[in-house]
């Protein structure tokens, strides 16, 4: 069991009880619940260390549901300080570094905005894990998108998607489809995407798509490739 699991296990019984996300009214207050700054450039800034752990989190702190962001932020932190503090735990510090980039499309008063975080923990072993984890938000609609509401009923956006990502992910890699069929086309492996006005950029994190020595992955689809079948 690895000890992102074990983290996980730790706050199964609800650490984010009631955190249902509703935007924040500002965006200090939401800084402030993890103890970060927000700086001119409007973005948060968490940092926490003591000899048994670090923690580093950087933000948007104009994304509009700040409070999904930190629920989040805050779960994620939780669950590392719980394994760093356990009895026996060893090659202390642990590090926990969340960096969350704001991606958007459309205008100020519409369009999407998306923050993507690139997490890395190192807990003490000899591989340490990097994943992602996204936010979409639908600016008119005032409501978080997902891969499924991305898309129009009964369309098939993987069958377009997978290849453009196949060959992206050959190329970066220099292997030839390093993809299989079953990963590639099960929706569930694209949950974590960002919205440009060009591009979905979809984000892997470690073993999620092939074998952990490749590394976190990112690939980008023009969205031209599936304007028919976007909502």
């Amino acid at each position: 069991m690895t000890m992102r699991v074990i983290a996980a296990a730790l706050l199964a019984a609800g650490v984010l009880a009631g955190a249902v996300a509703t935007p924040a009214a500002a965006a200090e207050p939401a800084c402030a619940d993890l103890g970060g700054t927000v700086d001119t450039a409007q973005v948060c800034t968490v940092h926490i260390e003591n000899p048994t752990y670090t923690v580093d989190f950087t933000f948007p702190a104009d994304y509009p549901d700040q409070q999904a962001l930190i629920g989040y932020l805050t779960q994620t932190r939780d669950g590392f300080v719980n394994v760093a503090e356990m009895p026996g735990s060893w090659n202390l510090p642990y590090v926990l570094d969340g960096k969350g980039t704001g991606y958007r499309s459309g205008p100020d008063d519409g369009g999407t905005r998306s923050v993507v975080f690139e997490v890395y923990e190192n807990v003490g072993g000899a591989h340490p894990q990097t994943w992602y984890k996204s936010f979409n938000w639908d600016v008119a609609k005032k409501a978080p998108i997902s891969f499924a509401s991305l898309f129009k009923p009964e369309t098939r956006p993987l069958d377009v998607i997978f290849p453009i990502v196949q060959s992206e992910v050959s190329r970066q890699l220099g292997v030839d489809s390093p993809i299989t069929a079953t990963d590639g086309l099960d929706p569930a492996k694209y949950s974590e995407f960002a919205l440009t006005d060009d591009s979905i950029i979809f984000f892997f994190g470690q073993g999620e798509v092939m074998a952990g020595a490749g590394g976190a992955l990112q690939a980008t689809v023009p969205r031209s490739a599936v304007a028919s079948m976007l909502a």
